[in-house]
């Protein structure tokens, strides 16, 4: 049978997603699936219950995936509740019905909420304990959202100076019109800002004091809940979240697999440090480039993308893949053979890294598989 971690499930990785303005996927397709629903049905009703005792009403996740129910803000715990419970009802179908041992991965990432989930899988917590924290606070969290804007930066000529941005975000939350602040560093030259009212517009405004080059702000059409950012501070999101994680129970072993923490952008939990990472995570920005750099300099060859239609992580890997291959041109295969890497003109930024982050080169070769397709392509024996 087909293998999801072909060429060695020792050289992959697994990928967790985070939160999205649509978060089913084909959830419903393995719900309803003869072979998969049970186990499915299973994870929900687990997730459903730790949900429900941490936000005091009832959730029916089920029900939420049988009817394709949509997201919105007010449904924002229960959504989170959904992506990690899908999370690890896809690898429990992989374990139960095809006997992969996933413990056996070389490492694992997940994109906010997916980080929990890493953890749950690498057995520092228990789901009920670690899960709860955030559900905990996640309708508090949603309603920062109503005048919160996501603009997605971005530069081709010159890399992006994280520093810079994070001291733009400062200059204009002190103007005292509303908070802003860094969600994400998603490549060397892309980023993601959240801001309450206009501040968006206000660092549009300011930017070009602030970079070389040409930098470009889309606003994104949504409302976001500002986790990763400053803007939880408001309601002491941050504070609270620390205080319940020191409360939980577990934390006092290293995960295995190894986790690429987005909140460190490297693989820094210990047995002793888990809660000193995790009280960063709601208000420090994700680390994404750094964890993909990492996931490219190990070697890994296959990546395994969890959860219901995965995005974020996948779009990265994607968009460095084909930068790469548009850059090197007809020099590529000769650049990846000798280590020399030249013609760098189309993608400044990427030529301004190279051969420096020469892992880089790895990235059009490291094969992705998302998981829900690859369980709904194969029949369990």
């Amino acid at each position: 049978m087909d293998d999801p971690f072909e060429g060695g499930i020792q050289s992959a990785a697994l990928a967790f997603r985070g939160y999205n303005v649509t978060n089913l996927g084909r959830s419903r397709e393995l719900l309803m699936h003869p072979a998969y629903g049970a186990i499915v049905r299973e994870e929900l009703n687990r997730s459903s219950e730790i949900c429900a005792a941490a936000i005091g009403r009832p959730v029916d996740l089920v029900s939420d995936v049988e009817t394709n129910r949509e997201t919105s803000l007010t449904t924002f715990p229960d959504d989170t509740a959904m992506i990690v419970g899908m999370e690890l009802a896809q690898l429990r179908l992989l374990k139960e019905f095809f006997g992969t041992d996933i413990q056996n991965v070389q490492l694992t990432m997940g994109y906010s909420v997916g980080e929990l989930a890493s953890l749950v899988v690498g057995g520092v917590y228990e789901l009920d304990q670690l899960l709860s924290v955030p559900l905990s606070l996640c309708d508090d969290c949603a309603s920062l959202a109503h005048d919160v804007t996501m603009g997605v930066v971005f530069t081709r000529d010159v890399v992006l100076d994280f520093e810079k941005l994070k001291h733009l975000c400062m200059v204009i939350s002190c103007e005292g019109e509303g908070l802003i602040g860094p969600s994400a560093q998603l490549a060397p030259n892309a980023a993601l800002v959240l801001g309450q009212g206009k501040t968006i517009t206000r660092f549009n405004q300011l930017k070009k004091n602030f970079f070389e080059g040409r930098v470009v702000v889309h606003k994104n059409s949504h409302h976001w809940p500002p986790m990763h950012t400053p803007l939880v501070w408001e309601k002491s999101i941050a504070n609270r979240a620390g205080m319940k994680v020191y409360h939980i129970k577990g934390g006092h072993v290293a995960p295995h697999p190894q986790i690429l923490s987005c909140v460190t952008g490297r693989a820094d939990y210990s047995e002793s440090n888990s809660r000193d990472v995790l009280v960063r995570w709601t208000d420090h920005p994700q680390m994404l480039w750094d964890v993909i750099y990492a996931t490219l300099a190990s070697g890994v060859k296959t990546i395994v993308h969890v959860g219901p239609e995965p995005n974020i992580i996948p779009s990265t890997f994607e968009r460095l893949s084909t930068n790469v291959t548009q850059q090197m041109g007809s020099n590529y295969l000769k650049a990846i053979s000798s280590g020399v890497v030249s013609g760098l003109n189309r993608f400044a930024w990427l030529r301004n890294i190279l051969p420096a982050k020469s892992a880089l080169l790895r990235a059009p070769h490291i094969r992705h598989v998302i998981l829900e397709d690859w369980l709904l392509e194969h029949t369990p024996e």
